[in-house]
């Protein structure tokens, strides 16, 4: 590996390393306990593999993600491609990373919640992103250059701090990771959000790599594969060590997420200095990724709709706010239903693209499998929102891996084959 390769690894891992990257893994640790790492397992599958190969996904094809969902029909690739850009935006990402901010740089100091003080820390924040998102320019990327260094030191001194300073034993798991850590970790793996925001974040990696020299697909594949694997090293590191934190700070709990729990282990370790440190140092990273949260939705919706861009910064900004005053605890229980059903369709897509000429990239095998996917997929979310379908769901819960939360596997597979089996029929139709 080279040092470009190197240099855009630690960038994507940057790009990656906000909000969710923090909170999931210590909640993971806590709840899995003696099968931490059976669920850590099935974390990394969806929280770093998948997210690596979303990456590479996009450097097939010459524009951005909209371009692979184009495959399944144009208007189905704007329309999920709309809903990965709003999830990663104002709804779920940008308002997470705001109260993440808060619940680990104020609320230690506040002795508990305050909606008061959420307010005001919400209102100055994001007043500073749309003004920076305004005219990004190169201070945030050096920002994000020396900050990421910064806070992996930061979070490198919490880890020794754990190893020595905790010593409790692992709990007992919970019983969905007492029954199936593995998959339990698995679909929890989601929460991080990083495979959809990959979808976004591809075209600046494929970007970086052309700018470097890279021209043919094969070039541009086996780098992007070359830096993924960096910022997949990273990003497993940090998630082992953070989630092992979570796991020793048991006896210490109950934690309502995973902000809140590595605030008070900097307290037991270092002190009020500790948690004062850490919480400023993930405000400011939650800051730069909120920053290009909001860049990257302006560009998009630009793009799509021709509003102009200042506006369209504008509404994100205000939505984020205003979804950011419900709360991290509100924010990520809607969030839960949501991310269960766009994940499988963009697992789907994902695994379509690498595979795509084997089946020479017949539309009927998209459509196929991307069409019962979402079916399955938004039964489950519905299902999570707490909807209740008593005729639908015996049929459903008999799906192979269902109670692993992976009934689409099996029905995408047979949508996909169906495509192609259709599209083969109407070939000897027209041949013969």
């Amino acid at each position: 590996m080279n040092k470009d390769t190197f240099i855009i690894g630690f960038m994507l891992f940057a790009l990656f390393f906000g909000a969710g990257n923090l909170i999931y893994p210590p909640i993971l640790g806590i709840e899995s306990g003696t099968s931490y790492w059976a669920a850590f397992a099935g974390f990394v599958i969806t929280g770093v593999g998948l997210p690596i190969l979303a990456v590479t996904a996009i450097s097939f094809v010459k524009n951005d993600a909209r371009e692979l969902a184009d495959r399944v029909h144009p208007l189905f690739g704007l329309v999920f491609t709309s809903m990965v850009y709003l999830t990663i935006g104002p709804i779920f990402a940008i308002p997470r990373a705001a109260t993440v901010g808060y619940e680990m740089s104020i609320e230690p100091f506040m002795g508990g919640a305050s909606s008061l003080a959420l307010l005001v820390f919400t209102t100055i924040f994001f007043i500073l992103v749309f003004i920076v998102s305004l005219n990004p320019s190169k201070m945030v990327n050096q920002i994000g250059r020396y900050l990421t260094p910064i806070l992996l030191i930061a979070i490198l001194a919490l880890v020794i701090g754990g190893l020595l300073l905790l010593d409790s034993p692992l709990a007992e798991p919970l019983e969905r990771y007492a029954t199936a850590p593995f998959f339990t970790g698995f679909v929890e793996g989601y929460l991080t959000m990083d495979a959809i925001a990959a979808l976004a974040f591809g075209i600046i990696v494929v970007n970086a790599l052309k700018e470097r020299g890279l021209t043919t697909k094969q070039e541009l594949v086996r780098a992007t594969l070359k830096a993924g694997a960096v910022t997949g090293v990273a990003l497993t590191t940090v998630y082992a060590s953070i989630g092992w934190i979570g796991a020793k700070m048991a006896a210490n709990g109950p934690y309502t997420n995973g902000g809140a729990l590595l605030s008070d282990a900097a307290n037991n370790m270092f002190g009020t200095f500790g948690t004062l440190l850490l919480g400023v140092i993930v405000t400011l990273a939650c800051f730069t990724t909120s920053v290009g949260l909001v860049v990257a939705c302006g560009q998009f919706f630009n793009r799509v709709t021709s509003i102009p861009y200042k506006w369209i910064i504008l509404i994100t900004t205000l939505a984020s706010y205003l979804i950011a005053n419900q709360g991290l605890a509100t924010i990520i229980n809607f969030s839960v239903p949501v991310l269960v059903f766009i994940y499988p369709i963009a697992i789907v897509l994902i695994i379509l693209t690498f595979m795509h000429r084997l089946f020479n990239g017949a539309t009927g095998v998209y459509r196929g499998a991307i069409a019962v996917t979402a079916v399955i997929s938004l039964y489950d979310g519905l299902t999570a929102f707490g909807f209740d379908f008593p005729t639908i769901s015996p049929i459903m819960e008999s799906l192979p891996f269902f109670a692993l939360g992976l009934g689409w596997l099996v029905p995408a597979i047979i949508g996909g084959l169906i495509g192609l089996l259709f599209k083969q029929g109407n070939q000897r139709v027209q041949n013969s």
